[in-house]
């Protein structure tokens, strides 16, 4: 007989959605974020010009501000004393990528084991 899950509700075999899946966007699979300046890693899904589906991973780079009306904002420019902090974030980044990274686009195109 077939074991059924139950999750912590007592529902059985029931998925429960998540925040990407209820507002239709997709997460990020790290972000790295110092002060105001963060660098984020994406996971993304294509396909080769043979058809075949190929994943590649991206980094967004950006400073968070908020303007004059208090509304939140995002830039790539940088202020001196932002530089310390995109060093490190993209460092981070970079270091994840190195160790985690499981797709074709890793250095020359070999898969990172």
């Amino acid at each position: 007989m077939e074991e059924k899950k139950v999750d912590e509700a007592g529902r059985v075999g029931v998925k429960v959605p998540s925040v990407s899946d209820i507002l239709g966007r997709k997460q990020p699979e790290q972000k790295f974020r110092v002060g105001s300046v963060s660098a984020t890693i994406w996971l993304n899904h294509s396909q080769d010009k043979e058809g075949k589906q190929v994943s590649f991973k991206t980094v967004n780079f950006e400073r968070s501000y908020m303007d004059k009306e208090g509304n939140w904002q995002s830039t790539s420019t940088l202020r001196v004393s932002d530089l310390p902090k995109a060093i490190l974030v993209l460092n981070k980044a970079y270091e994840h990528l190195m160790l985690h990274d499981n797709t074709q686009d890793n250095l020359g195109g070999e898969k990172n084991d």
